[in-house]
């Protein structure tokens, strides 16, 4: 095994989980310890650095996430009443995606945070952000208390299944981001008795703008709706489960139409401005997989903005498709009112971003789903930003365990 984080030799696993089990200088961690929290703010600091934050600005929410207030508000949340006490849960293995290469640290901090030890398991495949993000750990280590070294590894291994499942039977709770097939393949691990697993399997995520709120919104606004559209979809190149895979109007369909026409200018524009480039491999696979949906019968129109926007009005807002086409592929359809999403929604899809919306509205569309779909309804320009509660989960009550005790 490659070993990332701490940067040194390559290592195997009995040595990784020797190291880990030793008892940390200056003690075990608790929940909330001070020792990772400055360590978290140190490498924020380094993330938010200019000169990063302008070359993958995903990273530079993950320095705000990171930032000392922010985890202040993390640990209040997770406050118990006299005689419930809050205790790590022991060590955690942490399988991410590749294709999203900076989730894994949210996880991790987290359970950093919970006082966890921790093995992160960073994909052969992963780069660019990922790899600016294990230079800034490396980098914030230099000034952090040894027990951060002591109990926090990331490396990375070719697939094997003695390393994982070595792994998977020395943890006390799993942490597996991927498609479901990769869920599936690393469930096949045994755990030990006691514990158990965290899951984040294949996802979709839609974007809804409601036609009055548009017409309600100053040019101001409406640029910025497209400006937050553009960083949900594009960055993580709309492969993320957060990232909208579809964009309903809902509202009148002439309003509708008038809205899609300048909402689509001003994405194009947004997109010339960030002098976003998209690669010709990239550009075939959105007219590969647009084509491929028209030709199933689910499109009755598509059309392309050079290489970079491609919008295919839907046969009908229930033919939805939840794979991903490609970034900056987006289907659209018209929906009379907000509750006809009821109806299009599965136990796969995650988030929603709005525009236009009252609060009571999504709250009473949160009711009528109640829980069969849909776990986060965001703003336009928030639906990649991470929180505790991710998926449904608390990720921080996951990370953790309760002992209650009375006199």
């Amino acid at each position: 095994m490659k070993r990332r984080f701490p940067a040194g030799p390559d290592t195997n696993v009995d040595d990784l989980l020797a190291g880990l089990s030793a008892e940390p200088e200056g003690g075990r961690l608790k929940v909330g310890d001070e020792r990772i929290v400055d360590f978290l703010v140190s490498f924020a600091r380094k993330l938010l650095a200019p000169a990063t934050a302008r070359r993958y600005p995903e990273l530079a929410s993950l320095g705000f996430f990171l930032r000392r207030g922010e985890i202040a508000k993390v640990l209040r949340a997770v406050e118990t009443n006299p005689g419930v006490l809050r205790f790590p849960r022991g060590m955690v293995f942490h399988v991410p995606p590749a294709n999203v290469d900076t989730i894994f640290v949210y996880s991790w901090a987290l359970s950093a945070l919970a006082g966890n030890r921790n093995v992160v398991r960073i994909s052969p495949r992963s780069a660019g952000a990922a790899e600016a993000v294990v230079e800034a750990l490396n980098a914030a280590l230099a000034d952090a208390h040894p027990a951060v070294a002591q109990t926090q590894v990331m490396v990375t291994y070719d697939r094997d299944d003695k390393i994982t499942a070595a792994l998977s039977a020395a943890c006390d709770l799993r942490v597996i981001w991927g498609g479901d097939r990769a869920v599936t393949e690393v469930r096949k691990m045994p755990l030990a008795p006691h514990a158990r697993d965290v899951t984040f399997p294949d996802r979709a995520s839609f974007a809804a703008i409601s036609v009055a709120g548009w017409e309600a919104a100053t040019p101001e606004q409406r640029r910025d709706v497209a400006v937050g559209f553009y960083n949900d979809s594009y960055w993580f190149d709309q492969a993320a489960c957060a990232s909208p895979r579809a964009l309903f109007w809902v509202g009148d369909e002439k309003g509708a139409e008038a809205g899609r026409e300048e909402f689509r200018r001003l994405l194009i524009d947004v997109v010339a401005q960030k002098e976003l480039v998209v690669e010709p491999a990239m550009a075939v696979q959105k007219r590969v997989s647009a084509y491929g949906v028209a030709a199933d019968g689910h499109a009755t129109s598509i059309r392309f903005d050079g290489n970079a926007v491609a919008t295919l009005e839907l046969t009908s807002p229930g033919e939805v498709p939840r794979e991903w086409l490609g970034v900056g592929t987006f289907p659209l359809a018209t929906l009379p009112s907000l509750d006809a999403l009821v109806n299009l929604v599965e136990r796969k899809d995650q988030t929603l971003s709005v525009f236009g919306f009252s609060q009571q509205e999504l709250e009473d569309l949160a009711h009528e789903l109640a829980g069969r779909g849909i776990d986060r309804i965001v703003p336009f320009g928030s639906a990649l930003t991470f929180s505790e509660r991710w998926d449904g989960y608390d990720l921080l009550a996951e990370f953790t365990r309760l002992v209650t005790v009375q006199a």
